[in-house]
């Protein structure tokens, strides 16, 4: 793993831009944590992230905040997204909820809320070089 995944992987906050099939970037702020040599990422199945990374999995990633503010300075590290499932999927996950813990729980119990029902999520794999 690259200092750069490494310390990415230590964020709270990430910014996951997404590429649309004209090439114009999309960023969104997304939670993420490193499993093994690969950061793992969980999001709502029908998002547009997801439908952008089925076209191409080619992703950006750079330190953000909650709000996705990043940096001036902040340098992007070119990776490569897929969509997991299984045993990698739940590995992910478990990853995710030991990072974020009671927020994690928290976003469960309002995400279905908010969204006027549970939505199926699904767990992006990304890797670099």
């Amino acid at each position: 793993m690259t200092a750069s995944l490494e310390s990415l992987g230590d964020e709270a906050f990430v910014s996951l831009t997404t590429f649309r099939r004209s090439g114009e970037p999309v960023s969104t702020p997304v939670w993420v944590a490193r499993d093994g040599d690969t950061l793992v990422v969980t999001t709502p199945a029908e998002t547009g992230k997801v439908k952008r990374i089925r076209n191409s999995g080619r992703v950006e990633l750079r330190p953000c905040t909650r709000r996705g503010k990043v940096a001036d300075d902040a340098v992007a590290l070119q990776g490569h997204a897929v969509i997991v499932a299984g045993n990698a999927a739940d590995r992910a996950t478990e990853k995710i909820k030991k990072k974020y813990g009671l927020e994690y729980r928290i976003l469960q119990v309002l995400e279905p809320l908010i969204a006027r029902g549970r939505k199926e999520r699904v767990i992006l794999s990304i890797t670099t070089g």
